[in-house]
């Protein structure tokens, strides 16, 4: 039955966060734990699922020919290095430590989701900028088991990068980074196989419907702020547990 409960929550959140065309790994890795998983796994099985959700549009834009490979490839790199080193410095530090850098992680995505702004501040477009963005983001996310595109893409943007060209390399390079960081997390604890097998179905089950029904013409804004506020109570509820607990 425990399965069962975990292939329910990753379609209902897959679907939901499908609709708003972001990631539900986000949400998806706090309330695994909160069900009883350990840290470790959830983070682990929230990157399988980010990974096999997004590798098919990955591979889609590189066919289409709209990925710019010059651009993509810094950051690809530096997240695909990186994001394995902050699976693996997350068994040296404290368990409650990386769960308030989730928090403070929720908190920032639903906030960009509610008042982010796509306008640019400065035009600036050195390389070894996005090695240094890749490489920061890559070691966060792998240690609080996300992928990183929630905070690079903001980012980008302020650094004067057209947002759509951005949202086309985030949505390749994240793959990339959360299976690297995946494979770290399978060598470092147990992983149960089934789990990631129930929710990986699940999640694109869930992408598949929600997609779907994307095609009913659904505010996009308005989804975006369901989702944020979901975030936030996921926040909340996690901090009061770190709290209180």
């Amino acid at each position: 039955m425990e399965y069962f409960y975990y292939f329910v929550l990753t379609f209902v959140l897959s679907t939901l966060f499908a609709l708003g065309g972001v990631g539900s790994a986000t949400a998806l890795v706090p309330l695994l734990n909160m069900m009883g998983l350990p840290f470790g796994l959830a983070k682990a099985t929230g990157l399988f699922v980010n990974t096999s959700t997004t590798i098919t549009a990955s591979l889609m834009n590189l066919k289409r020919g709209v990925l710019d490979i010059r651009f993509t490839f810094p950051l690809a790199i530096s997240l695909m290095l990186f994001a394995p080193v902050g699976a693996y410095l997350s068994k040296y530090v404290d368990v409650n430590i990386m769960k308030w850098l989730l928090v403070a992680f929720l908190l920032f995505s639903a906030s960009m989701m509610l008042f982010g702004k796509k306008e640019t501040k400065v035009i600036y477009t050195k390389k070894w900028l996005l090695y240094l963005i890749g490489s920061v983001v890559g070691v966060f996310s792998g240690m609080i088991g996300v992928g990183g595109g929630s905070l690079i893409m903001p980012l980008l943007i302020i650094l004067g990068y057209d947002a759509k060209k951005m949202a086309v390399a985030v949505s390749f390079i994240i793959p990339f980074s959360t299976f690297s960081a995946f494979l770290m997390y399978a060598n470092t604890i147990h992983i149960d196989w089934i789990l990631i097998g129930v929710t990986a179905v699940a999640a694109l089950l869930g992408g598949l419907v929600g997609n779907k029904i994307m095609h009913f013409k659904l505010d996009s804004k308005q989804i975006k702020k369901i989702l944020a506020i979901l975030l936030y109570l996921i926040a909340f509820k996690l901090g009061y547990n770190l709290i209180f607990d």
